[in-house]
């Protein structure tokens, strides 16, 4: 069946032509199991044709949230669009502006999308898409509203994705301006971070430290404390008062923040508790965290 007639979308035409015949999936037995491929569209006249295949400088995202938030806020960023046919009522003006700006885009299979997701939670779509440049620190901070409260997140060392995304979604909840990262470190956005963001991936953007001592010296310069976040050892959190520009520095899930880098924040903080666990895990830690500041922010 041609693909165009699984896809009775009014003012809508398929934008991709048949599967290349060179494929990883050409053995398959299956039909449902060949990945959706395409033949690469001309590019549009003034416009630099996408190089094959995804680089560093893309990402697959998938799940609804994660997808519509990237079409919101950086529609230019799609290369690529896979849904379910299911979905096509709901994605109409997705769909559409795949039309008018020759994103190649097509309906797949549930069993396609699993491929292509590499898991069965993408909840009927897939697309790949253009990464959001990383901002430099003094860029970052030049583009802040002058005067303004200012909360950001210090990620030392922060690396399991699902972690990653909960803190994003918790950035994105409460207002958290920037996701800061120190010069070496290899967090990245990933599909299952972006996933589990619902969507605040795309609203904290990820900023690029300097070395320690000018990253901290640039901070203050701009009106930050910096707070580092202790299981234990530090001031009770809910007895604290917190700057209107602050920096929370978070550890890694099992060993922490480093101590000298703790010792050379402003504040020392560890949040309180009944004692019946261990402590928070990072990202539940952080919603805590970023709740507090919200709270004393809106007094």
């Amino acid at each position: 069946m041609p693909w165009a007639s699984r896809t009775p979308i009014s003012g809508v035409t398929a934008s991709w032509s048949r599967p290349v015949v060179n494929d990883p999936w050409k053995n398959a037995r299956r039909p449902s199991a060949r990945p959706p491929r395409a033949t690469p569209l001309p590019p549009r006249e003034g416009a630099t044709a996408p190089p094959p295949g995804r680089g560093n400088d893309e990402l697959r995202l998938y799940g609804w949230n994660a997808v519509q938030a990237l079409f919101d806020k950086r529609p230019q960023a799609l290369r690529k669009l896979y849904l379910v046919e299911e979905l096509i009522p709901r994605l109409q003006p997705l769909l559409k502006w795949c039309v008018a700006n020759r994103v190649g885009y097509r309906v797949v299979e549930e069993g396609d999308l699993n491929k292509l997701a590499a898991t069965t939670h993408h909840e009927g779509v897939v697309a790949d898409v253009l990464r959001a440049p990383m901002l430099e620190l003094g860029d970052w901070l030049d583009g802040l509203p002058a005067g303004q409260p200012v909360l950001a997140l210090w990620l030392d060392g922060v690396g399991n994705p699902h972690n990653f995304g909960a803190i994003l979604r918790s950035a994105a909840h409460f207002g958290v301006a920037g996701l800061l990262l120190p010069p070496g470190a290899t967090l990245a956005l990933s599909g299952a971070a972006a996933r589990v963001a619902e969507g605040g991936a795309e609203a904290v953007p990820l900023v690029r430290l300097p070395a320690l001592p000018q990253a901290m010296a640039q901070l203050r310069a701009a009106g930050f404390g910096l707070a580092a976040t202790l299981v234990e050892g530090g001031d009770n959190l809910f007895a604290s008062t917190l700057p209107t520009r602050l920096v929370y520095v978070m550890g890694a899930e099992g060993e922490g923040m480093d101590r000298e880098l703790a010792q050379d924040c402003d504040q020392q903080l560890s949040i309180p508790g009944s004692g019946a666990v261990e402590s928070l895990n990072v990202a539940s830690a952080t919603a805590v965290l970023l709740a507090h500041w919200y709270g004393q922010k809106a007094r």
